[in-house]
């Protein structure tokens, strides 16, 4: 049995994670964790389908006169995200070689759009 399977997800937190994580499911893939704290930062979402692991981070507003959700992935929050994704695959060694992807997953008027390989 893989450590994966073992160890309980947390649940996501809010509904735009929650929809997100079963947007990968619909679409053929394995939610492997959700809102997980890896050396100080959170990954909203780690899915795998087939050779590749995405690191879905996900946004969303209250409104339009909140602004665009994708605004609020910055420099630093790309930064971030890449530093907790290694420490998440170096807990992970049955995942190494796998293809990795960093997918934004935003929710705008109600629907979500994913922009794939967004850093």
């Amino acid at each position: 049995m893989s450590p994966l399977s073992r160890s309980p997800r947390p649940r996501p937190r809010n509904r735009a994670e929650r929809r997100a994580a079963r947007w990968y499911r619909l679409r053929g893939y394995r939610v492997l964790d959700t809102n997980r704290w890896v050396a100080g930062n959170e990954l909203d979402v780690v899915a795998r389908r087939g050779g590749t692991i995405v690191f879905c981070e996900v946004k969303s507003k209250g409104g339009p006169g909140f602004g665009d959700p994708l605004e609020m992935v910055s420099a630093e929050k790309v930064r971030r995200v890449r530093h907790a994704a290694e420490a998440w695959l170096a807990a992970h060694a049955e995942l190494v070689g796998l293809a990795v992807r960093f997918d934004v997953m935003v929710e705008r008027g109600g629907r979500l759009e994913v922009v794939r390989n967004a850093f």
